[in-house]
C-alpha cells in the first residue's frame, strides 16, 4: 500500500507529461483529415501520417520506461527502508536485554525479562525447560540442600554457568513474590543474589548465585558433622551473617526485618564465605498488624513473638544467637529427646555457657581445644546476651558485629592479628 501511495503521483505525473504529445497527434491527425478532401496532397498527408506514427510510438516506449524506472527505484528504496528499520528493532532489542541480562550473558537459552508488578527492579524469567535440563530433571543427586518442602538444586547450565535453583512452596505466592521483591533490589556482599525466576503450573522456582558448599544447617548437621568448620571459620560466619542483619536493620532504607533466620538460610560459598537468603517472610520494620501470619522455625522464634506476635529487630538477634549456639555447640536448635518431647537448644545450653567450668564440654568435638578460651569465653557470652527472653536485654546487631569482629583473624575479614601460638 505505501509503494502504491508513493507510485502514483509518479504515474499522473506521466501521463500529464504524455497527454500534450497525444493531443498534438490528435490534432495533427484531424488536420490531416481535413486536407484530405483535397486531392493534390495525398502523397504529403501520408509522409505526415508515418511521422506522427513514430513519434508516438517513440513517446510511448520513453514514457513506459521512465515509468518502469520509476517504479524500481522506489521498489529498491521501500526494501532498503524496511531492511534497515528491522535491523534498527533488533539492535535495539539486542542492547536493552543485554543491558538487563549482564549477570546472565553467558547462557546460551531463551531468558525473558519481565517486571514484577508495581516492582522498581527487573529480574530474568528462565524457561521450566532450561531449569529441567540444567538439573537433570531435578535429580536427587543435584539436591544441595532442604528445608521442609523448600528443596536447593545445583544446576548446570554450560561451563560459564552455574546456579543454584530452589523449589519454593507451591502454594505461597506471596512469600515467593516478597522475596523476588526484597531479593531484586538488596544489594550487599553477605546477602545472596536472586538471577531470576520461574513460575510452571502451580511451581515456583527461584535461581541464585551457586553457593559451593551449601547450606550452614547441610555442613554443620549433615554427614559431615561439622568437619570442614575450624573456630575460625565458624567465627567469620558468624560475622558475616551480623553484617547481612546490620545492613537490613541499620543501612538498608526501610529497615528491615528478616523474620526466618535460621542455619538452613545461611549459605556458604567455595571459601565459606556466608550469605544469608529466603527473604519470603522479610517485611519493613514497624510495618507489623495485627492479622499478619506467625512466622518462621520453632526453636529459632522469639519468646515475645511466639507469645504476644511482637516483631522488632530484636527478633532477629534472638535468631542470631541461636545459629551462634550452633557454631558453637553442633547442636540442632530443637532436639528430640523422646518421641512426643523436644528440647530447645538455648534452655539446654544456658546454663552451661554462663558456667566456664562446663563450657568447654558442650563445644562441638569438632573446635574442642582449638581456640583461646578467653575468645571462647567472650563469643559464649555474646550468645547468651542474643538469647535474653526480655528483648530489651538484647544487644543491636551493631554492637554484635563489632564485638565479634576483633576475635576474626585479619586474613578472613576480622582485625585479630595472631602472633603467637593458639592456646587452649
Amino acid at each position: 500500500m505505501n509503494l502504491l501511495v508513493l507510485f502514483l503521483p509518479v504515474w499522473v505525473l506521466s501521463i500529464s507529461f504524455s497527454s500534450p504529445i497525444l493531443h498534438a497527434a490528435s490534432s495533427i491527425s484531424l488536420s490531416q483529415n481535413a486536407q484530405a478532401e483535397s486531392p493534390g496532397i495525398q502523397e504529403v498527408r501520408t509522409v505526415h501520417h508515418q511521422n506522427l506514427n513514430k513519434r508516438i510510438l517513440i513517446a510511448l516506449v520513453a514514457c513506459s520506461a521512465l515509468l518502469v524506472g520509476v517504479f524500481l527505484f522506489l521498489l529498491y528504496v521501500w526494501f532498503g527502508r524496511h531492511k534497515n528499520l528491522r535491523c534498527s528493532k533488533s539492535k535495539s532489542q539486542e542492547t536493552i536485554e543485554a543491558a538487563k541480562g549482564e549477570t546472565i550473558s553467558s547462557v546460551n537459552a531463551k531468558l525473558n525479562y519481565s517486571k514484577m508488578a508495581d516492582k522498581k527492579s527487573s529480574v530474568a524469567i528462565f524457561d521450566y525447560q532450561l531449569l529441567e535440563a540444567a538439573t537433570n530433571s531435578f535429580n536427587t543427586s543435584n539436591i544441595m540442600g532442604e528445608s521442609g518442602s523448600r528443596i536447593v538444586y545445583r544446576a548446570h547450565f554450560d561451563e560459564h554457568f552455574q546456579a543454584a535453583v530452589k523449589k519454593a512452596d507451591s502454594d505461597a505466592d506471596r512469600e515467593f513474590e516478597n522475596e523476588v521483591s526484597w531479593l531484586s533490589k538488596i544489594q550487599h556482599q553477605n546477602i545472596i543474589k536472586i538471577m531470576g525466576y520461574c513460575i510452571h503450573g502451580e511451581s515456583r522456582f527461584l535461581v541464585y548465585e551457586l553457593m559451593e558448599n551449601g547450606s550452614l544447617e547441610t555442613q554443620l548437621h549433615g554427614p559431615n558433622r561439622g568437619s570442614s568448620l575450624t573456630w575460625p571459620l565458624r567465627l567469620r560466619i558468624a560475622v558475616d551473617v551480623a553484617r547481612a542483619l546490620e545492613y537490613l536493620h541499620e543501612h538498608n532504607n526501610p529497615p528491615v526485618v528478616h523474620r526466618d533466620l535460621k542455619s538452613s538460610n545461611v549459605f556458604l560459598d567455595s571459601n565459606f564465605n556466608a550469605k544469608l537468603s529466603d527473604f519470603g517472610f522479610a517485611m519493613v520494620l514497624g510495618m507489623q498488624h495485627k492479622n499478619m501470619k506467625m512466622s518462621g522455625t520453632l526453636g529459632y522464634l522469639a519468646p515475645e513473638y511466639i507469645s504476644h506476635g511482637k516483631l522488632t529487630d530484636k527478633s532477629d538477634v534472638y535468631a542470631f544467637g541461636v545459629v551462634l549456639l550452633e557454631l558453637l555447640t553442633g547442636k540442632k536448635p530443637m532436639e528430640n529427646m523422646t518421641s512426643n518431647q523436644y528440647q530447645s537448644l538455648v534452655s539446654w545450653a544456658m546454663p552451661q555457657l554462663t558456667d566456664r567450668s562446663k563450657l568447654p564440654s558442650i563445644l562441638d568435638p569438632v573446635i574442642r581445644d582449638t581456640m583461646d578460651l578467653k575468645h571462647l569465653y567472650q563469643v559464649a557470652a555474646v550468645a547468651v546476651l542474643c538469647v535474653q527472653s526480655e528483648p530489651s536485654y538484647r544487644p543491636l546487631i551493631t554492637d554484635v558485629l563489632h564485638s565479634l569482629i576483633p576475635l576474626v583473624p585479619v586474613e578472613l575479614g576480622g582485625s585479630l592479628r595472631v602472633t603467637e601460638p593458639i592456646s587452649s
